[in-house]
């Protein structure tokens, strides 16, 4: 991929910054003790500092994309604190999904939820999600209608995989897997590999004339679809086709790491916003990591690209656990500031650790 010069010492700038701040080195990050220290760090800052955005924000995607993260942090941790901690939260919504039912992204709490009852089994704590869904597929619309935006592909597939594999009902799979290859046929940009966020990006370029490719809405696809497949039977019909997809995107990514290990937040120009976007890099960092270790991914070829991943990313974390260079909420490459932090990153920076620390 070209790069410009003034993109090379903006990079460099920010290199030399955080080195001179005494950032860890990059053989460090990848030790357990290290791992699990900074993911704690994370998590208990993000809990003691909600994001207040408007009064919807309790209930919203971005604070349930989080508290997948802090499951992910006590089933590395073993600590109970982080258990509790999401099951106050479930438990202040009386464990029910928004009153959007037909809005995926008022479906992400479900995955919570349902982690929590894999603990506890508690069918209170699942009855709403399988309402909700029940609902829906007695009234059923085509995936482009309602995950017509890539993001939807994280919020809603991985509550239907785990909900199929905790009723043992098939329903929630069929369902699934109709309304996801739907919308990939809708989103998904052959050539490139990679999902256009919605229909209006379509046609739209950047200004060096480059397909618009938003890194977190791919993010979340690459994300989504692991936690699809770790909930889903390898006999299922469409097993190989996620598998399949989650390569081809690997690959897409892989070739368009920026040299700092991040990735920029318009994947095919990063000239367009010539800033590292830590959310969007953390969801590749998580699903790749998974490929890895559940041999989807070879470790030769990717291995040294999480790594790099992690690095990069544990270059903006703070003493106090706070993660930086975080794209606002939005839906489309913007401006990002170091100072921007959000839920969802903390999230994302988490799932990815989770699966670092699985590495052998």
């Amino acid at each position: 991929m070209q790069r410009s010069i003034p993109g090379y010492a903006c990079i460099a700038l920010l290199l030399l910054s955080v080195v001179a701040l005494g950032q860890p080195k990059s053989s460090d990050v990848m030790t357990k003790p290290f791992i699990t220290n900074v993911m704690k760090r994370v998590c208990d800052w993000q809990l003691a500092n909600p994001v207040s955005f408007n009064a919807r924000n309790e209930n919203d995607w971005a604070r349930a994309a989080f508290y997948t993260g802090v499951i992910a942090t006590y089933q590395t941790t073993g600590d109970k604190h982080y258990l509790d901690a999401a099951t106050a939260w479930a438990e202040s919504f009386h464990w029910k999904l928004a009153q959007r039912f037909r809005h995926a992204d008022d479906h992400a709490k479900g995955q919570t939820y349902l982690a929590i009852y894999a603990e506890k089994k508690d069918p209170v704590m699942i009855a709403d999600i399988r309402h909700t869904f029940d609902s829906l597929i007695l009234d059923p619309r085509p995936g482009r209608e309602d995950w017509w935006w890539c993001d939807a592909l994280f919020m809603a597939p991985p509550v239907l995989a785990r909900l199929a594999a905790v009723t043992g009902e098939r329903k929630y799979r069929d369902y699934l897997n109709t309304m996801f290859w739907d919308s990939h046929a809708f989103l998904y940009d052959q050539e490139e590999h990679l999902f256009y966020r919605d229909k209006s990006f379509f046609d739209k370029k950047t200004p060096r004339g480059r397909k618009t490719f938003w890194a977190r809405g791919n993010g979340w696809v690459m994300a989504g679809t692991v936690r699809v497949l770790q909930y889903l039977p390898k006999d299922d019909p469409r097993y190989n086709n996620y598998v399949n997809l989650l390569r081809e995107m690997a690959a897409a990514v892989k070739k368009i790491q920026s040299v700092d290990g991040l990735w920029r937040p318009s994947l095919l120009d990063e000239e367009e916003v010539p800033h590292p976007e830590t959310s969007g890099s953390a969801f590749f960092c998580y699903a790749l990591t998974w490929g890895i270790n559940n041999n989807v991914l070879p470790a030769k070829d990717y291995l040294p690209v999480v790594k790099k991943a992690w690095a990069g990313l544990n270059h903006y974390v703070t003493a106090e656990g706070k993660l930086q260079w975080v794209q606002p909420i939005g839906a489309s490459p913007d401006k990002v500031t170091i100072d921007n932090y959000q839920e969802y990153g903390s999230g994302a920076f988490l799932l990815a650790g989770s699966e670092l620390y699985k590495i052998k």
